[in-house]
């Protein structure tokens, strides 16, 4: 009995911590309070707390500096679990997903996008194309994504600007492994910007797949 009880306290606890960290009550970045506040504001001891502390360490959502505290590094599992698997997916697996998710944004940015959004767009085409000048890669893999990342931002649609944010670090990855390949000039994201912002849906699907399919030819 007495095991029964020490395990419903520690799952008492992690509901209690993945509830205040979903809230942002510790939002990511920050050291959430120690061993023993969390045992006297959950009313349950220390060793308790620490299993609960452990659990979410595993999942994600916290990490043990030693010495120094515990850290918020997200508030969701599930993104974290995605996260998980687009690291160690393959660099066509996240182009073949990219073709569902660039297309239906293009085809939503074209007929929502608003004068702010292009103006974002332009800037980081700008930022894109001073970094493949510089033959800075690591600069023209984030203006990239940040460009695509707009491009679904621009769709007025929050679950698709969710997902596409969700899989930001191995599209960044993706650009990377292109090497200079990547950094070949081209005109295929200002003809994206052109279709959107003439919002000729259409044309932005078919510049979209275009993108694709030479990064596809590039790897």
């Amino acid at each position: 009995m007495r095991n029964v009880a020490r395990t419903s306290l520690v799952d008492a606890a992690i509901d209690e911590l993945r509830r205040e960290i979903a809230r942002g009550v510790w939002p990511v970045g920050t050291k959430i309070p120690s061993e023993s506040q969390l045992a006297q504001s959950l009313g349950m001891s220390r060793l308790s707390v620490r299993e609960a502390v452990r659990v979410l360490a595993h999942a994600g959502l916290l990490h043990t500096r030693q010495g120094d505290g515990t850290y918020v590094t997200a508030t969701d599992e599930s993104k974290v679990a995605l996260r998980r698997r687009l690291d160690t997916a393959a660099a066509m697996d996240i182009i073949d997903v990219r073709r569902g998710l660039d297309l239906v944004a293009a085809r939503l940015a074209a007929g929502r996008r608003t004068e702010e959004d292009l103006t974002a767009m332009r800037r980081t085409l700008d930022r894109r194309d001073a970094a493949a000048r510089a033959g800075d890669l690591d600069g023209f893999a984030d203006a990239d994504v940040d460009f695509h990342l707009l491009v679904a931002d621009a769709a007025h649609n929050a679950l698709l600007g969710d997902l596409y944010r969700s899989m930001s670090d191995a599209l960044r990855d993706s650009v990377r492994d292109q090497e200079q390949a990547a950094l070949t000039p081209d005109s295929s994201h200002d003809d994206l910007l052109r279709a959107i912002e003439d919002g000729d849906a259409a044309r932005a699907v078919a510049v979209s797949v275009a993108i694709l399919d030479q990064q596809e030819r590039d790897l």
